[in-house]
């Protein structure tokens, strides 16, 4: 066992059958909060809550590998996803706290770019998708959208998914923070239920409000991460269980080795656990029933994206006769296809369990993070490993066609020349980045998968002092995201009022609210910029000042889920 620093007197954990404790969360809880922390700390950094390094440290066996002793005596900070600084603690002690950025700047870029999608919605400037009428399963598409529109909408892509993905990793470091904090495996799971409900009841004040009381049910994301959030906090919990459970039964049948039976002296301050280390039989047992976990759960997520295929009623082919899978009825299909029903004034763009898959990586990355102190440089060769594996399998769906929801599907002109290649994929580059989003076909989730993860490498290895001045808004608006997800969006149909009134005129489009009518909206460039950018500028003292209003609050409290 390797000994720690002699300058830091803190203690070391053992390794142990049980999942190891973990810190409080680097990363919010959700896509949506802020991350759950000691509410008596004294000091906040960066606008957010502090972990005690202590704990991490005292957990790890060993001095953080994300910083150096230095950066303890002088109060600075370490790169990578760990930043770190010095606090003096009531007793006198200087006290270390921790935030990761990386996930905040990532869920910030995405609210930002969010924000455009949401933009050319409200002053309806263009006609929705990269192809008019696109993105949707086995739906034939002749034209593609104006550059500008389709070049936006290709970015917007990975919102959703990075949301989804975020809420995934932060429900791991909230369930460790939680479980050290001595909360039950009920409270939890009533916790993950409240968060679900509040969600849902925030999407139906939203519908109401957005369309004027025309449509009470309009899940434009926030229905998809309520439930996403509650089924991906339960398999967390599951699984939490079952992992002890498997190490135990694998000790048992593990053959023993020689060097399993080697002790050591632990170091001292062990807080009354015992003298010596455990034995490496353990330690190999916990080992193995972690990797088992991480298969089934990224086997899980393979099922879960895949069978948006399996369901589409033409298994992706514009040619194929379509044949039911599921009961016709909103109840079955609200929760894997899209649901218009103006009966039931009901609008759902978004099934749940269609976005679940990207919850489910989360876990599994939020697993992987949590595993041990990682350095930068290797936090950033992992999501870039990743982000070319999801690649990989992107090119793949292209070539082998298969994964898509769009097979047949398109007809451009480019698709009309003598010599156009049979795969039609491969006629443009538009053609091959053409993704099915209504529901994420695999293609959309290899796609974007990607792109996020090649933004978390990069937002990784950002330095924290230039993140928090270079990248402040990003900082301020991925700690307040459900907060700002709410006030952008209800602030974007506000200001499209008064922009259409002056600078708005009949489109050749369909009204997004009203298909039988062409559009009025603003399709002039500067306007539409300069709303997003006021819309922006507006939120962001708003999510300053809400940060700081959550941080005063305690660790149950309702304002914490914004």
């Amino acid at each position: 066992m390797k000994t720690q620093d002699q300058n830091d007197s803190r203690p070391a954990q053992a390794c142990q059958v049980d999942i190891p404790e973990q810190p409080d969360p680097a990363v919010q809880e959700t896509s949506f909060a802020a991350d759950a922390c000691d509410a008596s700390s004294d000091l906040q950094i960066l606008d957010h809550e502090p972990i005690p390094d202590e704990e991490w440290h005292a957990q790890n066996g060993q001095s953080s590998a994300l910083e150096s002793q230095s950066n303890h005596q002088h109060g600075s900070y370490s790169y990578g996803s760990f930043t770190h600084t010095l606090r003096s603690g009531h007793d006198g002690h200087h006290k270390s706290t921790a935030r990761a950025l990386a996930p905040d700047l990532l869920r910030g870029l995405l609210m930002v770019l969010m924000a455009l999608d949401h933009n050319a919605m409200a002053l309806q400037s263009w006609d929705y998708g990269t192809a008019p009428h696109g993105e949707n399963d086995s739906v034939p598409v002749h034209e593609w959208n104006r550059p500008i529109a389709h070049n936006i909408r290709v970015l917007t892509h990975l919102c959703a998914p990075g949301f989804t993905f975020l809420l995934g990793m932060g429900i791991v470091y909230f369930g460790r923070s939680r479980t050290n904090l001595g909360w039950s495996t009920t409270r939890m799971a009533w916790h993950f239920f409240t968060r679900a409900v509040v969600l849902t009841l925030v999407m139906i004040v939203l519908s109401l409000g957005i369309t004027l009381g025309d449509t009470w049910f309009l899940n434009i994301v926030l229905f998809a991460l309520a439930v996403d959030y509650l089924l991906s906090g339960l398999i967390w919990l599951v699984t939490a269980k079952t992992e002890k459970m498997l190490a135990f039964i694998i000790l048992k049948v593990l053959p023993e080795k020689k060097e399993d039976d080697a002790t050591e002296p632990l170091l001292a301050n062990r807080r009354g656990v015992e003298d010596i280390a455990p034995d490496r039989a353990i330690i190999r047992a916990a080992d193995i029933s972690w990797h088992i976990h991480n298969v089934v759960l990224s086997a899980l997520a393979v099922v879960t994206i895949w069978w948006n295929i399996w369901l589409s009623p033409t298994n992706g082919h514009c040619s194929a006769e379509p044949v039911q899978k599921l009961p016709d009825t909103i109840w079955a299909r609200i929760w894997f296809y899209q649901v218009f029903d103006t009966n039931w004034r009901i609008i759902s763009v978004f099934p749940p369990l269609a976005w679940i898959s990207f919850a489910i990586l989360g876990l599994v990355a939020g697993r992987i993070i949590l595993a041990r102190s990682w350095s930068t440089k290797a936090i950033t060769t992992g999501n870039i490993l990743a982000g070319i594996a999801f690649t990989i399998v992107f090119a793949g769906t292209r070539f082998l066609n298969a994964g898509n929801l769009s097979e047949g599907c398109l007809h451009m002109p480019e698709h009309a020349k003598p010599d156009a290649p049979d795969n039609q994929y491969l006629a443009s580059w538009r053609s091959f980045i053409y993704l099915i989003k209504y529901p994420p076909d695999v293609a959309f989730w290899a796609f974007t998968m990607a792109g996020n993860l090649f933004l978390f490498a990069f937002f990784s290895v950002i330095p924290p002092r230039l993140a928090t001045i270079v990248f402040d808004p990003l900082l301020v608006f991925g700690t307040s995201a459900l907060f700002f997800f709410v006030g952008n969006l209800t602030l974007l149909f506000v200001l499209a009022r008064p922009a259409k009134h002056w600078f708005g005129h009949v489109l050749g489009h369909p009204d997004y609210w009203n298909p039988g009518e062409p559009a009025v909206g603003v399709d002039n460039l500067w306007v539409f910029l300069g709303v997003w950018s006021l819309a922006l500028a507006i939120m962001y003292p708003l999510c300053k000042w809400y940060g700081g209003f959550k941080r005063r609050r305690g660790p149950d409290s309702i304002f914490r889920f914004f």
